[in-house]
């Protein structure tokens, strides 16, 4: 690979015609090189550092909920877990995995935070309540609805049912997602979440 050649600089092909008054050299040096760079992150308009996301390779905020009746709710992850709420800025996809003893249908919807914390600046958020947003591909007008709510996923009893919810939750501040047992009978629920870039 060739690190330098030499080109004419366009402004000054005259000088090669061999006038001389032409005041600039018209041979420049082009460097062409490859040179590999790693990006760690960048240097936002304040002034501070922001160290670029990477995707997360085990699951954390680990939970368990015991003895959930038929019908009630439960919110996760929760104040015992690793990371609570939920930050997915910078992060595009998460991984929610629900391990219920009870097998049957289960209702998960994404919702706010809780109303303690707060979203960038803004406190008392409208906790618990679904997230609503227009990015619904199917709808054909420009209204607000949820972003993700599943009225009767079917989960298996004592194993880690994984679930993939892509692009739709990118760069939510305060996630938690509420999940309602509907499977006939009273279920320990435990919850794990992974997100990625």
């Amino acid at each position: 690979m060739v690190e330098k050649r030499e080109a004419y600089a366009p402004w000054s092909l005259t000088r090669k015609a061999g006038v001389q008054s032409a005041t600039v050299n018209s041979d420049i040096e082009v460097p062409q090189f490859i040179q590999p760079t790693l990006s760690t992150g960048f240097v936002d308009e304040n002034g501070d550092w922001k160290g670029t996301k990477s995707s997360e390779e085990q699951f954390h905020s680990f939970a368990k909920d015991e003895a959930i009746a038929n019908g009630a709710t439960i919110l996760a992850p929760q104040a015992s877990g690793s990371i609570w709420p939920l930050d997915m800025t910078g992060f595009n996809d998460i991984f929610i995995a629900i391990k219920p003893t009870n097998g049957g249908n289960f209702a998960i919807d994404a919702v706010m935070g809780p109303a303690d914390f707060a979203f960038a600046n803004l406190r008392d958020v409208n906790a618990a309540v679904s997230l609503r947003s227009n990015r619904d591909p199917l709808s054909t007008s420009i209204t607000l609805s949820n972003i993700f709510t599943d009225s009767a996923e079917s989960l298996t009893a004592d194993v880690w049912n994984i679930f993939m919810i892509q692009g739709g939750l990118a760069n939510q501040k305060l996630l938690q997602f509420k999940i309602t047992n509907n499977s006939g009978g009273e279920s320990d629920i435990e919850t794990a979440f992974m997100r990625l870039v």
